[in-house]
């Protein structure tokens, strides 16, 4: 067995021991009871589909996630809509992007969970998934104020907190539920008072693909990317490895099938490539423009990837199959106030939700990674709302 397997086997050995002992205080540390969802289906029984699209409305007067069928086409049709029984949020200054962060609905596919963000409640809703159905089973504290963005990797869950200076807060995965670990929160120490609070909050929060390390981009709050390295058991380091981007407003980012880390920059408005070193270090590879405005989250599928550019509504395309620096593909417009974009499973089809009113646009990809509109579905109460999931 050769050392690399051998810390892999480790990790995963210490992790597993960790959430046996989460298992065992679940009881003590689950708070907030299962809830049941009340789900209201649109047009009758929709079959489940097995390859969903989730999307999350962030309605301040209750958010909800909206389930899509997707059809053999690839377009769209409302299968249910679900309260996640918690708030939406806006973040002050914002438009078109209310929570101005990635990530903040996430399908976890091997467990058949789905995970949504309750800014201004400061929770975090967990559902059961069923095809195209969604069964609420959890509603628990983000561990921290404004939850935007949600990393899933295995059976650990973090959470990054926008407000009151920002933080990370760990969980562990029990079945169908979060048990939330004390230990494993991590305050971000950016300025609380600094404006406008959209552009001065933490964009993303996620795993490196091996799990080792977790990931933060801070936007202007502090133009950094800090990576937090996480022990065998999921605890991450007490201060993260900060990596400084002066002026670049670090946003959204994404892996490449090589493994690179993929960063959108909405200061200089492009992608930069790096890759991650031993300890969370990181080594710039390169950085290429989108000759488009607000490029803020990005989206990999395959050997592609796909910037959203909220300013220009439109979304970037590159090519990720060679090494070294991106390919560009051109960019395709979409609705107005581009942000969150997710990929089917099988690569097939792209969905960009879009914040000017409330669109999700709906995209055929070719083999060459061009982008065919194939239609558009307009989500119930979601004008600047975020969060999108495929499956």
């Amino acid at each position: 067995m050769s050392s690399t397997t051998r810390r892999t086997v480790t990790r995963r050995t210490a992790r597993a021991l960790a959430v046996a002992t989460a298992a065992a205080a679940a009881t003590a540390l689950l708070t907030v009871p299962a809830l049941a969802a009340a789900p209201h289906h649109a047009g009758g029984e929709v079959p489940g589909s097995g390859a969903p699209v989730f999307v999350q409305s962030d309605n301040t007067a209750g958010n909800t996630v909206l389930a899509y069928h997707r059809n053999a086409d690839g377009t769209l049709s409302q299968a249910g809509s679900y309260a996640t029984g918690g708030l939406g949020g806006v973040l002050a200054g914002s438009a078109v992007d209310h929570l101005a962060s990635e990530g903040s609905l996430v399908l976890d596919q091997r467990h058949q969970l789905l995970y949504a963000v309750n800014a201004a409640s400061d929770t975090v809703t967990v559902f059961a998934v069923h095809g195209d159905r969604l069964r609420r089973v959890q509603v628990v504290s983000s561990g921290g104020q404004f939850p935007v963005s949600v990393a899933v990797h295995g059976n650990l869950v973090y959470v990054a907190n926008a407000l009151d200076g920002g933080s990370i807060q760990g969980f562990a995965r029990v079945g169908d539920r979060l048990v939330r670990i004390p230990s494993w929160h991590r305050d971000l120490n950016l300025d609380p008072s600094a404006t406008p609070q959209f552009t001065h909050t933490p964009g993303q929060i996620g795993f490196t693909p091996d799990g080792g390390e977790l990931i933060v981009t801070t936007k202007a709050a502090a133009n950094t990317i800090d990576v937090f390295p996480l022990s065998g058991s999921g605890a991450p380091a007490s201060e993260p490895v900060v990596t400084s981007t002066p002026g670049a407003v670090p946003f959204g980012f994404a892996f490449d099938p090589a493994g690179r880390l993929q960063v959108t920059e909405a200061g200089p408005n492009a992608v930069a490539t790096f890759t991650v070193g031993r300890h969370g270090a990181l080594a710039a590879v390169g950085q290429l423009a989108t000759g488009q405005a607000a490029t803020c989250w990005i989206t990999a599928t395959g050997d592609h990837l796909y910037a959203s550019n909220a300013g220009s509504g439109s979304l970037s395309g590159f090519g990720a199959a060679a090494p070294g620096a991106l390919t560009p593909l051109g960019a395709t417009a979409t609705d107005g106030g581009t942000v969150d974009a997710a990929a089917s499973s099988d690569g097939h089809y792209l969905y960009a939700q879009t914040g000017a009113k409330g669109v999700v646009d709906e995209f055929r990809v070719a083999r060459d990674g061009s982008l065919t509109a194939i239609g558009s579905v307009t989500v119930p109460g979601a004008v600047g709302g975020e969060g999108i999931a495929a499956g």
